[in-house]
């Protein structure tokens, strides 16, 4: 388990998004630590914005991003809580062909030995729409590290084995 560096990286395109009412660029903390580590992992960054906590217009920035054929990959952070504002779980189900529940519970399972039992108020979740993966984290700086460099990194890697979502993504839309 792990690199298998007989084979060669494949960079493939992300668009982040920080669903927020109070960032802005200048203190969007977890988006600077995502795109950061996306660009050292080799990806190509399509897009990076801030969209409000609302659910249409989270979905409108979905969709666009899920018709490009340049994003294969979207990565949110924020809006993932319990709060009336936090709503982008509800986007995703929106635009969602797949869930993808393995992720949300393992990044609560990481999360569980930072925060304790506080990872039950996370809804982290994924889903697939068409070809497209999208993420959602936490808001928190601790939670994007948790979840980029405990998952996506590997999970993003076509190097890593036994199995990533980039061999996937021949197949996602067979039928």
């Amino acid at each position: 388990m792990g690199i298998d560096d007989s084979r060669s990286f494949t960079p493939i395109g992300i668009a982040l998004i920080t669903v927020s009412d109070t960032r802005e660029p200048a203190t969007d903390s977890s988006g600077d630590i995502l795109e950061a580590r996306v660009r050292e992992a080799g990806h190509i960054l399509i897009e990076r914005t801030i969209c409000p906590d609302d659910a249409g217009e989270i979905y409108d920035l979905l969709r666009r991003f899920i018709a490009s054929r340049d994003v294969d990959c979207v990565i949110t952070t924020g809006g993932t809580g319990l709060t009336g504002r936090d709503v982008t779980p509800e986007a995703l189900d929106r635009v969602k062909d797949k869930d993808i529940p393995g992720f949300g519970e393992l990044f609560r399972w990481i999360s569980y030995e930072n925060i304790g039992t506080s990872t039950i108020q996370s809804r982290a979740c994924a889903v697939l729409a068409g070809d497209t993966f999208i993420f959602a984290l936490p808001g928190s700086n601790g939670a994007v590290k948790d979840g980029w460099d405990r998952i996506l990194k590997d999970q993003l890697d076509i190097r890593h084995r036994p199995c990533n979502f980039v061999e996937l993504m021949p197949r996602l839309l067979e039928r």
